[in-house]
């Protein structure tokens, strides 16, 4: 299916979520907090039959504590409001989500990276490319969690959390070297699926108790997963946070720093997918390696479409180019090569056509491969060229309504996007070439002219943009 870079969605607050309570009771509002709660999203469990009965029970846990901060606090000193409470739960929660995230690293390292190793089942520098940084992420991650437990006091309530997180968030710039290589290493584990090891191995794990049913890719995903939540606890924490508590002066600073950080993550993420895929390409005619193609610093979307003719393509929109290929058995480095096929598209000289369920039906273009002559073709689109190159015409069917939407709002953001860029590229050469000549005026003038052309210039930039998310 396609794969389209999206930003990371809202999570729910659990600020107003809950009702007003004059007397706050700990024990009658943990199941209110307990159903305002939303952060925790770990991804879905695959179905599968077993291959065989397990007698002996795993030490890992199969299923997370949810316990809540107001369920384990006996007694207080003194009365909470109920948004201090709310305030505790969150921060509670951030904790808790760290030593999950640890026992979840551990878990990967000891129960899979080593007995693969062990057994020979990859080799060491397979392992190394699938699993990238990861070791290095433990530590990190044991030290926030020490520094959050060390802020809870006696009565298990945490004062400011402000200047621990501005001073832990900046170790999450190693996230750039995990997240940037999650691209090769996801496409390496796929091909070494396709082992008759690996994958017994990896579905012996996956049936086990310990993984509460989460493919290995799951695993190696919940870093990145971590990190796009932090932006949300944190709005969380800030919601609850009174206007004359300490932490109003810092958590701004850090809900700043923490955005960057994800900002930064998600674009050289970005630019590292779109330089694979592009040294993934193949091309049968030296006319087809567009200057575009090389210059394109992100992708859009990429994934499966259907020719006109019935063929299957995997469609790449990189942010100044599209391309269509086909996925050729030949492999480089044990890694799919994708073949282009015909001339890929300038994405500044592209056409783009909603075309209406049941249009060209009547063709024998469509008729064949979209569907018998009773049935209408459906969720199709049409791009074409313009300018440069003779003229091409490429009929796309999507999987369904939803993935076709999702095409052409990417092909609509990156034909306007490629043009502004062109038309601000070419308003800058012009303001360069009808500059005066400084050598025909005096030295005063001459430097009058260079200060005006230099601002001329500064304001015909470039705009770039990132549509990838981590």
């Amino acid at each position: 299916s396609p794969i389209f870079l999206k930003p990371v969605a809202k999570g729910t607050g659990l600020a107003g979520l809950m009702a007003p309570v004059k007397t706050p009771s700990l024990k009658r509002l943990s199941q209110t907090i307990q159903r305002s709660i939303s952060f925790r999203t770990e991804s879905q469990p695959q179905q599968m039959v077993p291959l065989r009965a397990r007698s002996k029970a795993s030490s890992f846990p199969r299923r997370r504590n949810s316990q809540l901060w107001s369920e384990m606090v006996d007694s207080l000193s003194q009365d909470l409001s109920a948004r201090e409470i709310k305030r505790q739960e969150v921060i509670y929660e951030l904790t808790q989500g760290e030593k999950q995230l640890i026992e979840d690293l551990n878990l990967v390292q000891k129960v899979y990276y080593e007995p693969m190793l062990k057994l020979d089942i990859m080799t060491e520098s397979e392992l190394g490319q699938i699993f990238g940084t990861l070791d290095t992420l433990i530590p990190l991650h044991e030290d926030f969690l020490n520094r959050l437990e060390n802020l809870r006091g006696l009565e298990k309530t945490v004062g400011e959390v402000g200047p621990t997180l501005l001073d832990w968030f900046p170790c999450l710039e190693a996230y750039i070297t995990y997240c940037c290589n999650q691209v090769g290493a996801k496409a390496l584990l796929d091909q070494k699926k396709q082992d008759r090891r690996v994958q017994h191995f990896l579905q012996l794990c996956q049936e086990s108790s310990f993984s509460r049913r989460l493919d290995l890719w799951n695993f190696l995903d919940l870093p990145r997963s971590r990190l796009v939540k932090y932006p949300l606890l944190l709005k969380e924490i800030q919601k609850c946070t009174p206007p004359e508590h300490p932490d109003q002066d810092t958590l701004p600073e850090a809900m700043e720093m923490i955005q960057r950080i994800v900002s930064e993550v998600n674009s050289k993420t970005g630019e590292a997918e779109c330089q694979f895929y592009r040294r993934g390409l193949s091309y049968p005619e030296e006319g087809q390696r567009l200057p575009e193609i090389q210059l394109s610093r992100f992708l859009y979307c990429h994934g499966e479409l259907k020719h006109h003719k019935g063929h299957k393509l995997h469609v790449f929109l990189f942010e100044l180019a599209l391309v269509l290929t086909r996925p050729v058995s030949q492999e480089r480095d044990g890694l799919i090569q994708f073949q282009v096929y015909r001339q890929p598209l300038p994405a500044a000289h592209l056409l783009l056509e909603d075309l209406p369920d049941g249009e060209g039906t009547s063709g024998s273009s469509f008729r064949g491969p979209f569907g018998s002559a009773n049935d209408k073709a459906k969720n199709c689109f049409r791009v074409s060229s313009r300018g440069r190159t003779k003229v091409q015409s490429h009929s796309l069917q999507a999987n369904d309504s939803f993935n076709k939407q999702q095409w052409i709002s990417c092909l609509r953001q990156a034909i306007v996007q490629s043009r502004d860029r062109e038309a601000q590229t070419a308003q800058s050469m012009v303001s360069r070439q009808t500059s005066p000549d400084p050598g025909l005026f005096s030295t005063v003038k001459n430097e009058s002219q260079q200060i005006s052309q230099s601002k001329s210039v500064g304001n015909c930039r470039v705009n770039y943009y990132t549509f990838y998310s981590c």
